[in-house]
């Protein structure tokens, strides 16, 4: 799951070792009275609807990475949309609960604070009434690991798409080796595609997208995506004008080779055989039928290879 949601929390015993967590993003000192703490659960190892998960191992890497991070609106990235700070985080064991596979459910909890001012009391008030409630982290990863082969879920080397079910088995992405956090952002549907992780393979490589398109299941593109593949069909459309190009180049210089070694065939038969060959194998075969014939040299002197060898006139 790439999102979370606030939770009620209880009011630590030690208040006044939180405020001294978030005195150290502040050039003064605040009081308890001046900052509103609350607790979010920010992801967990779980199945999302994105059909990935962070591996636990993920989730103790960000537990570190997240401290100290914003939190924003709907992943809008400006200044004046930051609302909350990260004063701490830790991964906790959910007893009892289990992840759609079957592990252990983990969650990346963290504690965090926002200003009371009168201009973030109504943010304040719609997360106490429960309005405001689900978010979303921003992050990116090294890899993605096919929950089938194993291998990274955007390279050549795996042929599975998420979401889909092989021999029983449900295929997921695990993110794995985060690199970096971003934020974390108060969502209305963190399902939607702004409200995901920003992975390091966010953008969908032509791999990917061919990949999504095979089956005969229904298949969503972004615009984006529509666009990359459209690009790419028009390029293998001009490299194929090329190619058949070059491919009837080869054909006529092998026609032509043929003619030279007096090799006369029905132009039928020619042509079948002709178009049936690779350009790999046109290219040997020109080759072949191009070199020079060589020299016959023996201890009777030097004889050409269009003569005739055999019982014929010789010197001593």
């Amino acid at each position: 799951m790439k999102y979370g949601q606030v939770i009620k929390g209880v009011k630590p015993d030690d208040i006044t070792k939180e405020m001294e967590l978030v005195n150290r993003y502040s050039r003064r000192e605040l009081t308890e009275d001046e900052v509103y703490l609350f607790s979010v659960v920010l992801c967990d190892n779980d199945i999302d609807r994105d059909y990935e998960r962070f591996t636990v191992e993920s989730l103790f890497a960000l537990e570190k990475l997240f401290v100290g991070r914003t939190g924003i609106i709907d992943h809008d990235p400006t200044a004046k949309n930051q609302k909350a700070r990260i004063i701490s985080c830790k991964v906790e064991s959910t007893e009892g609960k289990r992840t759609a596979n079957g592990d252990q459910l983990f969650r990346l909890t963290a504690r965090a604070y926002i200003r009371r001012t009168p201009g973030n009391a109504e943010l304040i008030e719609a997360i106490e009434a429960g309005i405001v409630k689900e978010v979303s982290v921003g992050c990116s990863v090294g890899r993605t690991v096919c929950s089938i082969c194993r291998s990274d879920i955007h390279s050549p080397l795996c042929s599975h798409q998420k979401g889909r079910v092989y021999d029983g088995e449900l295929c997921f992405g695990e993110l794995c080796e985060p690199k970096d956090a971003y934020e974390f952002s108060f969502v209305a549907v963190p399902a939607q595609r702004a409200a995901g992780v920003t992975k390091g393979y966010e953008k969908k490589d032509m791999n990917d997208i061919c990949k999504s398109l095979a089956g005969d299941h229904e298949v969503t593109l972004t615009k984006d995506e529509a666009t990359s593949l459209k690009a790419y069909i028009e390029r293998l459309e001009s490299e194929g004008e090329y190619a058949k190009a070059y491919r009837e180049e080869l054909t006529d210089r092998l026609r032509t080779a043929l003619r030279e070694k007096g090799v006369e065939l029905d132009y039928v038969v020619e042509n079948c055989i002709l178009k049936k060959l690779s350009v790999h194998e046109a290219q040997a075969l020109i080759k072949a039928l191009s070199r020079k014939e060589r020299k016959v040299i023996t201890q009777l002197g030097e004889n050409k290879a269009d003569e005739a060898i055999g019982n014929t006139e010789f010197r001593i």
